[in-house]
């Protein structure tokens, strides 16, 4: 995706906890030919220094035919809000849209055994439904598991696209943030408050 210089967040840190906090994310590939895309929760799973995203999804999707086919994409997208010119000093301004999101690429790889992906999902979702799930008949727990696809993304790079009026004046950026917390609309609020955060770390002082 297109990031300008002033939104490009590196922090893999930062990234992947954004990415925990969004995880119901989209996953894009190439379907017979045409865009396809397909909306999944992902659990993130660190090991040695590495990034992958698990999930599964229904093998009836055709989507599940081509994950082996190149790489995948998957977007996490977090609060995003319209911000009005009448904010900025300047009149000869326009109106804009603050966001944040995340982008993961990396390639797939199809597990033979969905049990620990779907075990990684109920202890991320609702841990207490494992219990209920490991009581449920042999019989019925197969059949389940075999109408999914079980795989994971072993991520190379991460983008993150945090677009918080990095460019603004700092009277400006609190006239944005007042008018977004003030918002009866919990996603406005949501941006008003990664506004808030990244002005603070930006004018915290640095030991030279």
């Amino acid at each position: 995706m297109y990031i300008s210089k002033e939104n490009r967040v590196e922090n893999r840190s930062e990234l992947l906890d954004f990415i925990r906090h969004n995880s119901f994310g989209m996953l894009v590939g190439i379907v017979d030919q045409k865009p396809f895309a397909t909306h999944l929760p992902f659990a993130v799973v660190e090991r040695e220094g590495r990034v992958t995203l698990q999930a599964h999804l229904a093998r009836a999707n055709p989507h599940g035919k081509a994950l082996l086919e190149g790489e995948a994409l998957v977007v996490f997208h977090g609060p995003h809000a319209y911000i009005s010119p009448s904010h900025y000093n300047a009149r000869q301004s326009v109106p804009t849209w603050n966001y944040v999101a995340v982008h993961c690429y990396g390639t797939v790889r199809i597990l033979d055994d969905a049990l620990p992906v779907l075990q990684a999902t109920m202890r991320l979702y609702e841990p207490e439904y494992e219990a209920q799930w490991d009581s449920l008949p042999e019989l019925y727990q197969s059949r389940m598991k075999s109408g999914i696809i079980a795989f994971e993304v072993d991520v190379h790079t991460l983008e993150g696209n945090y677009k918080l009026s990095q460019n603004k004046t700092d009277d400006e950026k609190e006239r944005i943030i007042t008018t977004l917390l003030s918002s009866d609309r919990t996603e406005i609020q949501e941006i008003g408050a990664y506004m808030k955060r990244v002005k603070t770390q930006t004018n915290q002082p640095t030991n030279q």
